[in-house]
């Protein structure tokens, strides 16, 4: 079969710095390709190239080819290239915030994406999408009408595809009422709206659980082998095993390997047996406290989203919160850093009450700092990374800038950043670059207590075991507290000491990780812990949930 998308000698550069080099790949239909290699290491500029498109500052050079059509030559993109996008070939970002209008509906987006690039595709005229939301500004009934009707249907098999409920009251939905998995699976409907041959995804497993994962694999191995060429761009190395016929991998901008995949990443050995360790003896007043902690979307209280929650988080000790994608984890972080003020409850940090942000004293402020999972839209494009990430050691710490710029370097070698990193600006650094640069900005403050929501989702193996050190290194040295949200249940039992488990908005297991994890009570951990193993699960992993247990919209087939 031709090759579907073809590559050959694509250089990019940015800030001075060489992204590509020389970069060639080839995907064919019916098949999943996938790119792996470290964070920075070029995979998201070389899946915008396929598009035509780069970051602000990126320039491209070389022969990129999508179904026979040119879309970047030796002197960068193509005009060609926007006849492609959407209609032939649609791209995933890793942080679907950067793909989700905030001020949409979803399913209005999604009709009017069917509708512009669909197979049956019109100019975008006509009716509505039945979300209370327009989808157009054209004409009303008559063919209109009737491609409308094709538009919403088509958008409502979009939705199913990407595994979320298509009932009218789910398509109402604004992106900010959906959890990060349920974005990620928003997301990846816009993409199939568009009727599209090629899907190039970029990290679809951040932000899901177990379960969520294992049947993104499967919906990715159905895609493929209904003629869709998708090319995965991942550092879920059980994820590209299970579903990726072929792997290329790229280091520092270049192809360093290329093959089938259980060549190019074989299967891992078998971890260790775990060893028996006496748990360190900590302070035992909390640091950082949630009592009855209800939260909700909307005034008057409607929407809630967490009810009667409590976690606690002890001098020097890590607790861990996990759950199904849309169960509250998120909303509670927030709570925490005073950015959800839709809530009741008992707040404390030290012991004192915790107020919502913008009425907490710098004190306050230093001591809960949060890091998100979605944080490239907390930097100045105008700014280089470095400064703003040494500003918060002199706002909230008094330092000179000079001082704080050499603590914030120090730290950001800890994270594996390179002094080359210190000039550029956010649109030239990777997602897991940033990341980092996140986690270094907070921890510039000396926190009592660090919160950290899905920071290692962007991250390969080698950065998330520096992230996972600094954690520790913290702990043991400052006696700082974290509170870590996340779903890989491996990491869960290497750093918490405490687990709190959420589904629905409520707590359904909780205490010492090694006990919730080893003798689970609920239902819900013992289904994350089923599918935990991606590939190795089996049926068993996907059997039905009682009713109440799990939230249907996580477990639409």
């Amino acid at each position: 079969m031709e090759p579907v998308i073809e590559v050959g000698g694509l250089t990019a550069r940015a800030d001075g710095a060489l992204l590509l080099d020389g970069v060639d790949l080839t995907v064919r239909a019916g098949g999943v390709t996938a790119l792996v290699g470290p964070s920075g290491s070029g995979k998201t500029t070389l899946a915008l190239a396929l598009l035509g498109e780069t970051a602000p500052g990126v320039r491209l050079r070389g022969s990129v080819r999508v179904a026979g059509v040119d879309v970047v030559g030796e002197e960068g993109p193509t005009r060609a290239a926007r006849d492609v996008r959407g209609r032939v070939v649609s791209y995933m970002p890793q942080h679907p915030a950067h793909a989700l209008n905030p001020a949409r509906r979803i399913g209005s987006v999604l009709t009017e994406l069917a509708r512009l690039h669909g197979p049956d595709g019109t100019d975008g005229s006509g009716g509505t999408d039945g979300s209370g939301d327009s989808g157009g500004t054209g004409r009303a009934g008559g063919a209109g009408g009737g491609r409308s009707a094709a538009g919403r249907e088509h958008a409502a098999g979009a939705l199913r595809a990407a595994g979320l409920p298509d009932d009218p009251g789910f398509r109402r939905r604004f992106p900010h009422q959906f959890s990060g998995g349920q974005r990620q699976r928003v997301a990846l409907a816009q993409v199939l709206a568009c009727g599209p041959s090629v899907l190039v995804l970029d990290e679809p497993s951040t932000g899901l659980d177990t379960v969520a994962r294992l049947r993104l694999a499967d919906r990715l191995t159905r895609l493929a082998a209904d003629g869709y060429a998708l090319l995965l761009l991942s550092h879920d190395h059980d994820l590209v095993r299970a579903v990726a016929a072929r792997t290329v991998t790229l280091d520092r901008g270049r192809v360093a390997a290329a093959g089938p995949t259980p060549e190019v990443l074989p299967a891992p050995a078998a971890p260790p047996p775990p060893v028996a360790a006496t748990a360190p003896v900590r302070p035992s007043g909390a640091v950082l406290e949630a009592r009855g902690l209800t939260a909700w979307l909307h005034a008057g209280r409607r929407g809630e989203v967490l009810r009667d929650v409590a976690v606690r988080v002890p001098e020097g000790g890590c607790t861990a919160v996990v759950g199904p994608s849309g169960s509250g984890k998120t909303v509670l972080a927030r709570c925490l850093a005073g950015l959800h003020e839709r809530h009741r409850g008992h707040l404390a940090f030290r012991g004192e009450p915790l107020p919502v942000l913008r009425r907490r004293t710098a004190r306050q402020i230093r001591g809960v700092q949060y890091v998100w999972q979605e944080v490239r839209g907390s930097f100045d494009e105008r700014r280089t990374v470095l400064e703003q990430v040494a500003r918060t050691a002199v706002r909230l710490r008094g330092l000179t800038p000079r001082e704080a710029e050499r603590q914030a370097r120090a730290v950001w070698e800890r994270l594996g950043l390179s002094a080359e990193h210190t000039a550029r600006h956010a649109a030239s650094l990777s997602g897991g670059e940033l990341q980092r640069a996140a986690l270094s900005r907070a921890l510039l403050a000396e926190p009592g207590v660090l919160i950290c929501d899905e920071i290692t989702t962007a991250l390969d193996s080698v950065s998330t075991e520096l992230v996972t050190a600094e954690i520790t290194r913290l702990r043991e040295e400052s006696d700082t507290a974290v509170l870590w949200i996340g779903h890989d249940l491996a990491l869960v039992e290497r750093l918490a000491d405490d687990l709190v488990v959420l589904d629905s908005g409520g707590v359904v297991d909780s205490g010492d990780s090694r006990t919730v994890l080893g003798a689970p009570r609920s239902e819900t951990t013992r289904l994350l812990l089923r599918s935990r193993h991606l590939g190795t699960a089996g049926p068993a992993a996907l059997e039905p949930v009682p009713p109440g247990v799990q939230r249907k919209e996580h477990l639409q087939p």
